[in-house]
């Protein structure tokens, strides 16, 4: 765990390094203007959503070690080659390349995470995996923002070049971490044999307490991971006057509350039902986003404006931290043991699928339909405590309460419900 642990860090903190700075990079480094940029950008989202759908399968019949190794080497391809990108084909290729590896690693590390851990301990391992990340990006930002200049191309491929290097790290660990019962990176997991026979994503579709965390796992990405670099920064700057380099401080306060408050508020929520706690992030959103309206309202000065505007991102960021150790091990203690990585890839697909569509919706709206804007999006808050609720009611008492599971693993006493066993 350890391992896999460390090598999840290296990777954020190398994303961390290009990610903030891959528009500049394109449009005006290279030169090859904005709609390449935009084109770029959207690329390396589709490449998620492509590579996402095969990823469950192959990492049920083949493990998650070779997956996330073969993920790891395609992203350092990737990463390597659109730092010495100078034309419209390599940089969208590379950019494919990288969209495709970073999208693959989360089930597999998510995967391996599950593997490696109990009910007692899972909730703990998601807190830190979310910890490690936010803390790797934030570094890598931090450091590569002191790295890069505009007139110097060398600069940014040399940034790429970090990057690529970190995912070859991982690989690197990837190959010296031995899961449980021994087994090796080119053994299919023996029990995974059973995934053709289930029925694949049939019988996902047929698990309601599934469905019901997928839909809900959306309208928590739409509304808050989906907005922070687009609507609600349009907004910010838009009504409530907030200068631009304001949205990093504001950004930055979201992490700074990340990395502090994730293990205080772990104690809190780890032996909370789940339901109740994602209940009570939709309530402390809608709150944030009702600090964010405030802001545009013009009734204060600017300092009391900007002063709620980032205590918006810091409440999101309470809720973000609440929501690490909550849903993401409650993806692994509802699938059955042969298709574990298909219920993470199908997750992580939702996910990718929100952070698409987010920017989509809520940019022109908060760059010019302000007071809807903010309307819209705190229903969506309150819609998130609501389906909360409701999953509350599809859930055992060990998945919605963990502590009270046994000391072994859940997925390996998992018992597919009703519907589960019908669709297969």
């Amino acid at each position: 765990m350890r391992r896999i642990q460390a090598g999840n860090a290296l990777s954020a903190f190398g994303l961390g390094f290009t990610v903030p700075y891959l528009y500049v990079y394109v449009a005006q480094v290279r030169d090859l203007g904005a709609a390449t940029a935009g084109a770029v950008l959207a690329v390396f989202a589709m490449a998620a959503l492509v590579a996402l759908p095969f990823t469950g399968r192959i990492i049920d019949r083949r493990g998650p070690l070779p997956v996330l190794m073969g993920a790891a080497l395609l992203a350092s391809a990737g990463a390597a080659s659109m730092g010495l990108a100078n034309s419209v084909p390599t940089v969208v290729l590379s950019a494919a390349l990288l969209g495709a590896g970073t999208a693959v690693m989360q089930p597999a590390l998510a995967t391996m995470i599950v593997w490696c851990s109990n009910p007692s301990s899972r909730t703990r391992a998601f807190a830190m995996q979310f910890f490690l990340q936010n803390l790797g990006l934030g570094i890598g930002g931090l450091i590569g923002g002191h790295i890069v200049d505009e007139s110097r191309p060398g600069s940014f491929t040399l940034l790429f070049g970090i990057e690529a290097v970190m995912f070859l790290v991982l690989a690197g660990i990837v190959l010296s971490v031995r899961l449980p019962r021994s087994f090796s990176i080119q053994e299919p997991r023996p029990e995974n044999t059973e995934a053709k026979a289930r029925g694949g994503i049939r019988a996902l579709l047929g698990h309601r307490a599934m469905v019901q965390l997928c839909v809900l796992g959306f309208v928590l990405f739409f509304a808050c991971y989906g907005q922070f670099e687009s609507g609600l920064a349009a907004y910010g700057t838009e009504a409530a006057g907030i200068e631009p380099a304001t949205l990093g401080t504001a950004l930055a306060a979201n992490t700074a509350v990340i990395v502090v408050a994730q293990f205080v508020v772990l104690k809190f929520v780890e032996r909370r039902r789940r339901s109740l706690v994602i209940a009570a992030v939709g309530l402390i959103w809608a709150i944030a986003w009702i600090a964010a309206g405030y802001a545009g309202l013009g009734q204060g000065s600017q300092a009391v404006a900007t002063a709620a505007f980032i205590s918006a991102y810091g409440l999101f960021g309470l809720g973000e931290a609440m929501l690490s150790p909550t849903v993401a091990p409650l993806v692994a203690d509802l699938a059955p043991e042969s298709m574990v990585g298909q219920y993470n890839a199908a997750f992580a697909l939702v996910k990718q699928l929100a952070l698409a569509v987010g920017p989509a919706v809520g940019g022109p709206m908060g760059a010019a339909l302000h007071g809807p804007y903010i309307v819209t999006f705190v229903l969506f808050s309150l819609g998130i405590t609501v389906l909360a609720l409701r999953l509350g009611k599809q859930l055992t008492p060990a998945q919605n309460r963990p502590h009270l599971a046994s000391k072994s693993r859940v997925v390996a006493q998992h018992k597919p419900s009703e519907q589960l066993e019908a669709a297969a």
